[in-house]
């Protein structure tokens, strides 16, 4: 292949100190890449590693990417950015994954999927060899994960921390991905959901990792906390509005119940239950805010794709008709403080079971008023360009 050909394929591996398992894989690459007359270059991130894999590397006819920044993340990245293939496939340089099996994500990538999960659970037909994955990560972190990219993303994928997929680059550069770490490869399957790309999973043979001289690089409850982390943060729905819907809900009812004098085992809700629902309420209210606040910013600034349900939902409720809305309810949390006294009232701590209520009302209409300026504030930072239209495929 001439060095101005662009090849079809190309093959990027992470690495950083993989000198006992890089020459293994590099050279299951080749073999994968001459049985099948797929034209493709192999492409070695490397992250600084001081064993000699670089050396392994071009001694098996890789393409030595040197990234200075650390990070799972930005190994890859920086391969993908220099892979000239118009499809890519990545996996680890741990002798974990069978680089025999590239030609299979290619000839799926070639029937016009935009990404090839590989899946190494039983549960999307792949097979996981003795000893090749930890007992927690098998039966508890990485399926409760995938049930919750199906769940959330409606990601198509039974295996969401398997590290060998495929896709195409001009997909990948659509993606705009923003994790470093080794949550890259989690957040490239949601942004590919949510972006409604074409998914397709085919199943794969996890085996013992071949290195017997260091640590894996995988450190399990950090990089579990780090995906539930990414999970929560581009899901504004079960991050603030789910809880906040609850709480918000709840306080809100107890809170009239307490100031009607309605009856709990016989004895009428007092003061207490007045006081922990305005808490309940406010905190509530507040999650919902918060979940608009990050919706938007998060649309605006191409961490999400557009949502045409809030496209709709601003089109009624402007700024100035979220004002006029907030200045209602601030005045009718007023008038209930003002009342408060003068209404008759059966029990003696009446009038403060209302003033709680009248001050959680004025507080609610009060934060409403500055959520409204602030979300216009965020809406008119810049025009969301391209998250506002779908994603292309090139084919």
């Amino acid at each position: 292949m001439s060095p101005h050909d662009a090849p079809e394929l190309s093959i990027v591996i992470p690495c950083l100190n993989e000198a006992e398992t890089l020459g293994t894989c590099l050279e299951k690459c080749r073999r994968a890449l001459d049985g099948s007359g797929i034209q493709g270059e192999v492409i070695v991130a490397d992250n600084g590693s001081e064993d000699g894999s670089i050396e392994i590397a071009e001694r098996h006819g890789a393409r030595v990417v040197h990234v200075e920044r650390k990070g799972y993340g930005h190994a890859l990245m920086a391969g993908i950015d220099a892979a000239r293939g118009r499809y890519v496939v990545m996996a680890d340089a741990d002798d974990s994954y069978d680089f025999l099996e590239v030609p299979r994500f290619v000839e799926r990538l070639r029937e016009g999927y935009d990404l090839v999960q590989g899946c190494r659970l039983p549960s999307g037909g792949g097979t996981v060899m003795p000893g090749a994955m930890p007992f927690l990560h098998r039966w508890w972190g990485n399926p409760m994960f995938s049930f919750l990219a199906k769940w959330w993303f409606k990601a198509p994928v039974n295996d969401i921390y398997c590290g060998m997929r495929g896709f195409t680059k001009a997909f990948y550069q659509q993606l705009d991905q923003r994790c470093v770490g080794m949550e890259f490869a989690t957040e490239m399957i949601i942004r590919s959901s949510l972006y409604g790309g074409r998914i397709a999973e085919i199943p794969i043979t996890l085996h013992p990792d071949g290195r017997r001289l260091r640590r894996p690089h995988l450190r399990s409850f950090r990089d579990g906390w780090r995906t539930l982390r990414l999970f929560l943060t581009v899901n504004p729905r079960w991050l603030f509005v789910v809880p906040g819907l609850a709480m918000f809900g709840a306080g809100l009812a107890v809170m009239l119940a307490a100031v009607l004098g309605v009856e709990w085992r016989g004895a009428p809700l007092g003061t207490r239950a007045v006081v922990h629902a305005s808490l309940v309420t406010l905190v509530g209210y507040q999650a919902l805010v918060f979940g608009v606040f990050a919706k938007v910013f998060a649309i605006v600034e191409g961490l999400l794709p557009d949502d045409p349900r809030f496209a709709r939902l601003f089109r009624v409720i402007n700024l100035e008709r979220g004002l006029v809305l907030a200045a209602v309810i601030t005045i009718t949390g007023i008038v209930m403080l003002l009342l408060g006294d003068s209404l008759p009232q059966a029990a003696p701590d009446a009038p403060f079971r209302w003033s709680v209520a009248g001050a959680t009302v004025a507080a609610l209409g009060t934060q409403s008023v500055l959520a409204s300026f602030l979300i216009s504030l965020l809406g008119m930072t810049r025009q969301p360009v391209r998250a506002a239209r779908p994603l292309s495929r090139a084919r």
